[in-house]
């Protein structure tokens, strides 16, 4: 059921319509110049704003009889225009202010102005606008956010369009209405790109690999499934692609990255979406311990890159990016946080040892999931400074090279930070009957139940068998790190259209539940002219507004028989 504001809306859509004017037309506008061009630049060089094009959506203006203010938002913020009723209708024709622009337009339209910069009495740089025209008619309205100033000049928002869930759905409207989260993207943008740039300088190739895979590998996760009809086999989108990347070594290059879209099909949570990105790199002939002097260079880089400096503001926490990062092995890293040494306990042992500390576990894991276990419980959460946890158990780790001189462990690191893994590294194991005995190893745990177990993956055991150099590779996972360098508690905040739950229909109220909650019969005209359609808008509504809105409907519609609701009425409506 549409809103009055909806049905007024698509009623001026076919007013200008009938008018000859196309509401959303197919011809290009030209646009010169941006309004943060124009607040930058204007004073500097006054004579290049004397001709200037412009486009943006009306979010707000002031009628003033023949002349008026408004304020339009273009992609890089706000500025104030300036129309005279005969500037724009200098014939004898004045409809397209008049009609147009007083009565047709709305906030939250798209239209294109041309004209001259000017200053204000008052000191605003402003648009004195000479044409407009309509570029698209919005026929839903923008949530109100009103801005008030107090006696000291502070500015105070109220409506605000905050509520994450529909921020997260609407994203479109939240970047309209909060544009200062545009900030967050750009910054995310700005992260790849310097990731893109530093790995390009150093000579490695970015490729693509398959996101459709026969066989879910390269990473401990469930995955998700499909079906391709024609081949009339099961697929799965890829939880990882290093398993590919790594083929790209066997045929002969030296270093191969890939920004890759990767999917899980676990939980979410503030730092959990099932559709991911991480970008994977191989490099031959390196191992752990050059990857780890690699990714401190490059993750240093980022945060000058973004922020000037190598400390970033976290939450509460001042983070510092400067190399070099302190560096624990695991057993070292639990040890520290537990005074528990484990390095030599075998499985029942440990899971004595998870239990006396609290860690939940179950059956279906063994030992190196108990080790992880632990560790992520006790360890990660308190590592806020980056830091690397090196020397992982064998069997944490079915990839990654057996360590070279500790026996029982691999070479692997992770990085973590902020309390939360950003990356995780190998030397990579390039032994084809080593690497089979640790799937098959992986087999066996998924017949005890363990989903994350990987698949054995006979192609991949093939390329090893021609002969994969020693190679070091590392997956940075990008939307943590943006959450980190953008100060930003949610992944949600720094993906554009995260995940979300299938969103529930709002149930329309009948008049028979509307009654139910003390409203008269002869009032429900009103309650549904105000598109009062659920239960949950006349719960939440403001009892000072919900009865001046009745009452000024009420008159609205002349129904001078009905009479006006107390505002107790209306109370119990809300209350009811």
């Amino acid at each position: 059921m549409l809103s009055e504001q909806e049905i007024q809306r698509r009623n001026e859509r076919e007013a200008l319509m009938k008018m000859g004017i196309d509401p959303y037309p197919a011809d290009l506008f030209e646009v010169n110049v941006s309004s943060k061009d124009i607040h930058e630049n204007y004073e500097r060089n006054k004579t290049d704003y004397k001709n200037i094009s412009i486009a943006g959506r009306l979010m707000s203006r002031r009628i003033m009889g023949s002349a008026s203010f408004a304020e339009i938002q273009d992609s890089s913020g706000r500025i104030q225009i300036y129309l005279r009723r005969d500037d724009i209708c200098p014939d004898e024709d004045k409809s397209l202010y008049n009609d147009v622009f007083k009565k047709r337009l709305d906030i939250g339209d798209i239209i294109g102005i041309t004209g001259y910069v000017f200053t204000t009495q008052v000191g605003e740089i402003s648009i004195h606008v000479t044409s407009l025209k309509i570029l698209s008619k919005s026929l839903r309205p923008l949530p109100v956010v009103k801005e008030v100033e107090d006696e000291e000049g502070n500015k105070k928002t109220y409506d605000a369009f905050k509520d994450p869930e529909q921020r997260y759905r609407q994203r479109y409207l939240d970047l309209i209405v909060n544009p200062h989260i545009k900030e967050t993207f750009k910054k995310r943008t700005q992260l790849v790109n310097t990731i893109r740039d530093f790995l390009n300088d150093k000579g490695y190739l970015e490729v693509e690999t398959p996101i459709l895979q026969p066989i879910h590998g390269g990473a401990a996760a469930r995955p998700f499934e499909t079906h391709h009809n024609t081949l009339d086999m099961k697929l799965y989108l890829r939880i990882a692609n290093e398993l590919y990347l790594k083929r790209l070594i066997v045929g002969g290059f030296d270093g191969v990255y890939e920004f890759a879209k990767d999917f899980r099909n676990e939980g979410m949570s503030r730092f959990h979406n099932p559709e991911f990105t991480q970008v994977e790199l191989y490099v031959a002939y390196k191992d752990y311990n050059w990857m780890m002097d690699l990714m401190e260079a490059l993750v240093e880089q980022i945060a000058i890159n973004l922020h000037g400096d190598t400390k970033v503001q976290v939450g509460s926490h001042e983070i510092n990016f400067q190399r070099p990062w302190k560096r624990f092995t695991m057993f070292e890293a639990i040890e520290h946080f537990t005074g528990i040494d484990i390095s030599a306990m075998e499985e029942a042992e440990l899971r004595e040892t998870a239990k006396k500390l609290h860690v939940a576990v179950d059956d279906s894991m063994g030992k190196g999931k108990l080790i992880d276990e632990i560790f992520g419980e006790k360890c990660e959460g308190q590592l806020i400074q980056p830091t690397f946890i090196t020397d992982y158990p064998e069997e944490m780790s079915p990839l990654t090279k057996k360590h070279r001189s500790k026996p029982g462990l691999v070479e692997r690191f992770e990085a973590i930070c902020n309390g939360k893994e950003i990356m995780n590294a190998y030397s990579e194991l390039n032994d084809p009957i080593d690497q089979r005995k640790r799937f098959e190893d992986q087999m066996e745990l998924a017949k005890r139940g363990d989903d994350e177990a990987m698949a054995l993956d006979e192609d991949f055991l093939r390329a090893l068998e021609f002969g994969m150099p020693p190679t070091a590779g590392v997956g940075l996972g990008i939307d943590r790190l943006t959450m980190i360098m953008t100060n930003s508690n949610s992944i949600q905040d720094v993906l554009f259209f995260p995940q979300m739950k299938a969103e529930k229909k709002a149930k329309i109220v009948t008049d028979a539940e509307l009654m139910a909650l003390g409203i008269r019969e002869d009032l429900l005209p009103i309650i549904r002219k105000l598109a009062l359609n659920t239960i949950e808008q006349i719960k939440h509504s403001d009892v000072n507004k919900l009865h001046n809105d009745v009452c000024g409907t009420r008159k609205k519609l002349k129904l001078n028989d009905v009479q006006n609701p107390t505002k107790e009425e209306v109370q119990g409506w809300i209350e009811g």
